[in-house]
């Protein structure tokens, strides 16, 4: 068997809590090799392994130790980037690497609700990918473009929300989140904050959220994206977990429907990238349990190997129809791991050629 030429990848924010799972997930990636690593400020100009201390579990891989940091800024050598810069300096970072004619994978909030940017999770709305060729004529790009993948919570609850929505019609959401530390990044939370406590406010999550959940649940038309008829409301707290994002979600449905209705929905759930057999795709994207008292961070948060959603509480609601909660890894499905699989999609779809 002949070997797949890989893409060569940039990553952008690569010394950060997110450029550090990009860089665990893509080791032995079978379409994927790193060529190139940038950051912000004094890590440049220095090799990997003396600008960043590596914070997740297990050592920092070969082959990246000695790849020196450079400016988040075109040229880089590599065939495309994954960016998880900071907000203040992504936007324009991005936008000169898409004219540049690099793809941007993005992480990053900054181009999430812009009309021409595919905010994308593979599973639930794949179609919006259309909005690259209407992005390209809108902004004169030629190669480049801009994908992002979406809020770390908002991937969990429209992942649950998605089959719900296709088979039944939801009219109404609401979402209480109970977010992990990591979502913060490093150094995140101080300890004195976040021990013995829950802190009830995460800045712009809530907009986030209401805003995120209607655009990745409306179809493309003519290179604009209508939205669902759908009202979302959101409270997000901080909680003191490590990684694993937790909802609490209520809906109301158009369709009145029984409970094993709801349950089969989820639990049957799959979409194009598992008919597609993407390397990063889990088997099941949606784990539906039965035990009372799950989902919980530190037992299913790694389902799928961090990529599914798990759910369970799933009951009747006394105010709307029905409640449950979803959970899922707010670095691997939240972050890195929704833009390695949006990337996989890409290459499926014929968005990114050699």
């Amino acid at each position: 068997m002949i070997a797949m030429k890989k893409f060569r990848v940039g990553i952008l924010g690569a010394t950060g809590v997110v450029g550090q799972r990009f860089i665990q997930l893509l080791e032995d990636h079978p379409q994927f090799e790193i060529t190139a690593l940038a950051a912000s400020g004094r890590s440049q100009g220095k090799p990997f392994a003396q600008a960043c201390t590596w914070r997740l579990p297990g050592d920092m891989p070969e082959r990246v130790k000695q790849i020196v940091v450079e400016p988040p800024a075109p040229p880089l050598d590599c065939d495309l980037v994954f960016a998880s810069l900071p907000g203040e300096i992504a936007k324009d970072a991005e936008e000169e690497f898409a004219r540049a004619g690099y793809p941007v994978i993005s992480n990053s909030s900054s181009h999430r609700m812009s009309a021409d940017v595919p905010l994308l999770i593979p599973e639930v709305n794949a179609d919006h990918l259309a909005l690259i060729d209407f992005q390209r004529k809108n902004r004169g790009f030629d190669r480049g473009f801009i994908v992002t993948n979406p809020n770390c919570s908002a991937i969990v609850i429209v992942m649950a929300l998605a089959p719900l929505h296709t088979k039944f019609g939801v009219t109404s959401c609401v979402v209480t989140t109970m977010q992990a530390l990591s979502g913060a990044g490093y150094p995140g939370v101080a300890s004195l904050d976040a021990t013995d406590n829950v802190i009830p406010f995460i800045g712009g999550e809530e907009e986030k959220i209401e805003a995120e959940t209607l655009k990745l649940l409306g179809h493309c038309q003519n290179g604009a994206i209508a939205g669902p008829d759908m009202t979302v409301s959101a409270q997000c707290n901080r909680v003191n977990v490590s990684d694993g994002h937790m909802a609490s979600i209520r809906v109301k449905l158009k369709t009145a429907v029984s409970i094993d209705d709801i349950r089969g929905a989820l639990a049957s759930f799959t979409s194009q990238p598992q008919q597609l057999k993407l390397h990063s795709a889990p088997e099941k994207p949606i784990v539906v349990r039965d035990e009372i008292d799950r989902p919980q961070p530190r037992l299913d948060r790694d389902s799928g190997n961090g990529m599914s959603v798990t759910v369970g509480r799933v009951m009747p609601d006394n105010v709307l129809d029905y409640r449950f909660v979803a959970l899922g890894h707010n670095t691997i499905r939240g972050a890195a791991g929704a833009a390695i699989l949006n990337a996989e999609l890409l290459i499926a779809q014929g968005y990114l050629v050699q």
